[in-house]
């Protein structure tokens, strides 16, 4: 009598699985290549196979904004390279000291300033080339760097 219970509940957990995959249509099959042509007698061309028709697929707009086209430079290495370049060619800044960031024309300066004087030159130097919006100073004042 155990075995027709076992069978009973192993028929019953089988229908509620079944019953739990849902009716999702079967995939469909990938598109066969094309029958090829019959061969041509000896000596004469081969016929040409018929071409696929393919879709073309657009880029989504906000992925085109936000990645550059390949082999194009990147905006923000663009302007991030200006800024440290007026940064070294400051008097009065250490530039070698300073790591610059970029995006969308917010520019980040990091690394270690020796005196506030030179914290705020390295600002204001930042915030004159072109392109730059917005400067925020994560540099901090380290005696003697």
């Amino acid at each position: 009598m155990s075995i027709v219970r076992l069978a009973a509940v192993s028929l019953t957990v089988f229908a509620f699985g079944l019953a739990a995959c849902g009716k999702e249509d079967a995939p469909k099959p990938a598109a066969k290549p094309a029958a090829s042509a019959p061969t041509a007698p000896s000596g004469a061309p081969a016929a040409a196979p018929a071409p696929q028709a393919t879709t073309p697929v657009a880029p989504s707009p906000t992925a085109a904004a936000a990645t550059p086209p390949a082999g194009a430079p990147d905006p923000d290495k663009a302007l991030a390279k200006q800024v440290k370049s007026a940064l070294e060619a400051m008097q009065g800044v250490s530039g070698q000291q300073i790591d610059v960031t970029a995006k969308g024309g917010a520019v980040t300066l990091w690394g270690t300033v020796a005196d506030p004087a030179e914290q705020v030159k390295a600002v204001e130097a930042a915030k004159a080339v072109p392109g730059v919006k917005a400067v925020e100073n994560k540099l901090a004042i380290v005696k003697g760097s």
